[in-house]
């Protein structure tokens, strides 16, 4: 069973601030996280519990697991340089 993608809100808003041309980037991998959470590449965050992240060039996703509903939380998404600030 496919898992369902939801953003907080402060995440949401973060990635509509993206380029059009990012947001283009990162929609697949997003996506991808529906059929495969942790995808070749995806890795665990350091020190928590259940966040993960995934890489797309100088961008990350950073995001929770929740296998028991099958949901996946994205928690922020942006360049590299700030996303762990935000998330």
């Amino acid at each position: 069973m496919p898992y369902r993608i939801e953003f907080r809100p402060a995440a949401e808003r973060s990635f509509l601030k993206l380029s059009h041309s990012v947001r283009n980037r990162l929609q697949p991998h997003i996506e991808g996280l529906a059929t495969e959470p942790r995808p070749h590449g995806a890795r665990k965050l350091a020190g928590t519990k259940d966040r993960w992240r995934i890489r797309v060039g100088d961008y990350r996703v950073v995001y929770e697991i929740h296998d028991e509903v099958l949901i996946v939380l994205v928690l922020a998404a942006g360049h590299r340089s700030d996303v762990y600030r935000r998330s």
